[in-house]
């Protein structure tokens, strides 16, 4: 008999920013550092993630870290370390970001190259990061609290989301899940957060998402019927 699979508190968060550092380095990787429109965007784009990742780190130190340490002390030791290595590689890709824009174009390439070997090695440094995390404090989570108290935690974190952590977040978030994960997510949220909430949430996905995918979503939340010919991709 298979055990009762637990809540976690990591899985749509963590899909969310593998999806937008996957997005991130790719565009860092293509860039045309002679294109003053296309160097805007993306550093605009890397500025975004940066700012993601800072709001993960802030939420995890406040509500995530603590409720471990109260029922298992010394148990984010390791993770706290990451999360203080992480904020100074924040900010020198920041800075690489910065010196970009300035440069003039002739002289981007070797900025360009620099910010997107650090980008992919602070990329491979949170994935590891992230693992760590949905086994090992998944595993300290799952043996002093339970179920209830975790969705607790999550939903005191969903509580203190300012519109900019939603915006960085739940779009990255509602694009990585599966589309029975977001259905079961917006369901969830219909239930328990007030109805402009969940129509805010309903009508950012329907932005990001392909037909195929709103036409799925809908049909998961009993909106109207999917079309005889539901064949399309996007």
């Amino acid at each position: 008999m298979q055990p009762t699979a637990r809540f976690d508190i990591y899985a749509f968060i963590h899909k969310g920013l593998r999806a937008c550092f996957a997005h991130t380095l790719v565009a860092v990787g293509r860039l045309d550092w002679s294109d003053n429109e296309e160097v805007d965007f993306v550093m605009n784009e890397v500025t975004d993630l940066l700012a993601f990742c800072l709001s993960h780190l802030a939420k995890e130190n406040r509500f995530v870290h603590p409720a471990m340490e109260s029922r298992r002390p010394g148990s984010t030791a390791k993770g706290g370390q990451d999360h203080e290595h992480h904020e100074q590689d924040i900010a020198t890709l920041t800075a690489l970001c910065d010196t970009l824009r300035r440069l003039p174009a002739l002289r981007r390439e070797a900025a360009a190259r620099e910010l997107y070997r650090e980008l992919a090695r602070f990329v491979a440094e949170n994935l590891e990061h992230m693992a760590m995390e949905e086994r090992e404090h998944n595993r300290v989570l799952w043996e002093t609290h339970s179920d209830d108290e975790i969705r607790a935690i999550e939903g005191a974190i969903v509580a203190s989301l300012t519109p900019e952590d939603s915006r960085l977040s739940l779009g990255w978030m509602l694009r990585a899940m599966s589309a029975t994960e977001r259905a079961g997510f917006l369901g969830m949220i219909r239930q328990n957060a007030p109805a402009e909430t969940f129509e805010g949430m309903l009508q950012m996905a329907r932005g990001l998402l392909t037909t195929r995918d709103r036409q799925k979503l809908d049909a998961a939340l009993g909106l109207h019927a999917v079309p005889a010919d539901f064949t399309g991709v996007v």
